[in-house]
């Protein structure tokens, strides 16, 4: 028992440390998933489109809407409870002006169409609850 076993516990908990947590595990999924199919070029700014909805439910039942078929715009107007209520539009965001968990879902979207749309999972911040299109990047 002694220092043989220590030592393999210390490489165990060190590995794990250096798994998928923290601001590597988002490097690493990254890499890895912009080596699938095609990498979406680096940008600096995008043209976003999002529901913003206070409650959970509410953006759940938007996000299904969309799903069924239902336009982008269409559903913004009925269901986004902020100041870009006409279709969701919030034009070209750049880098640093969203908040984090908002920008990196719109800077990993491939841009598409109010009737075609590419959406975002729900995204939680402390605003709400987005669902986030995006129709263009630069």
């Amino acid at each position: 028992m002694g220092k043989k076993q220590n030592a393999s516990a210390d490489k165990k908990a060190a590995s794990e440390k250096k798994g998928a947590t923290g601001k590597n595990a988002q490097k690493d999924e990254d890499a890895s998933s912009s080596s699938k199919g095609k990498a979406l070029k680096t940008a600096t700014a995008v043209n976003v489109r999002h529901i913003l909805c206070e409650k959970h439910s509410k953006a759940t039942e938007a996000l299904q809407k969309i799903q069924e078929g239902q336009r982008f715009d269409k559903v913004a107007q009925e269901y986004s409870e902020d100041k870009a209520k006409f279709g969701g539009s919030l034009g070209w965001m750049v880098r640093g002006s969203m908040v984090g968990a908002f920008q990196d879902a719109a800077f990993a979207l491939t841009p598409s169409t109010v009737d075609k749309p590419i959406l975002s999972p729900l995204v939680k911040t402390n605003f709400g609850y987005h669902i986030i299109l995006v129709e263009g990047r630069r």
